[in-house]
């Protein structure tokens, strides 16, 4: 999948500008697709070529004037017949750790200890962010109310994922400190 479906569903929340698209980026696209602000602003400009946006120029008076994206007609067409179509191939891993992990037999164990507490730390941090989103789009609500009621449950259904995948990683974190624990030599 390219970014540009990405961008296309970042855009169906309403017109933004690409700084505030690399702002859903960070935070409501991070759990499933990254992009650098650089490839963003390569990814609109192409998008707009090829009409699948539109883009508006806002008059600033003490900043640099700023634009505007909009999904067009033809740019929701698109996006429509790509929710439909089946993946690819499967999501694969592609996690440098788990090659230090592959490769720590005879490596020093207190450092491995170490990428695996940073990491522990990392999923942390996402996951509280993730449930500060999780906060902002349910608005006092009940998860129940949400999903019955919102205009669209998307967003929150792949938060959901981001939740489950930095559970998961903090589980696995836990049982690989676990583990080290009980193989480190006596001292």
């Amino acid at each position: 999948m390219s970014l540009k479906y990405a961008v296309l569903a970042a855009l169906l929340e309403g017109e933004a500008s690409g700084y505030e698209l690399s702002k859903v980026f960070d935070v409501s696209l991070a759990n499933f697709w990254a992009a650098t602000p650089q490839q963003l602003y390569r990814e609109l400009e192409r998008l707009a070529q090829d009409g699948l946006i539109e883009a508006r120029v806002v008059r600033q008076e003490r900043r640099p004037d700023k634009r505007m994206f909009t999904l067009t007609e033809a740019g929701r067409r698109d996006l429509r017949a790509f929710a439909v179509t089946p993946p690819r191939r499967p999501t694969v891993i592609r996690d440098e750790l788990l090659i230090k992990i592959q490769a720590m037999d005879g490596a020093d164990p207190e450092a491995t200890r170490v990428l695996i507490e940073e990491r522990e730390a990392w999923s942390r941090g996402k996951l509280a962010r993730y449930e500060r989103v999780r906060e902002r789009l349910l608005a006092g609500r009940s998860e129940e109310e949400y999903l019955r009621e919102a205009d669209r449950i998307g967003p929150y259904l792949t938060l959901m994922g981001g939740i489950a995948f930095e559970e998961e990683n903090l589980g696995w974190c836990a049982r690989v400190l676990t583990i080290l624990k009980q193989r480190a030599p006596l001292g």
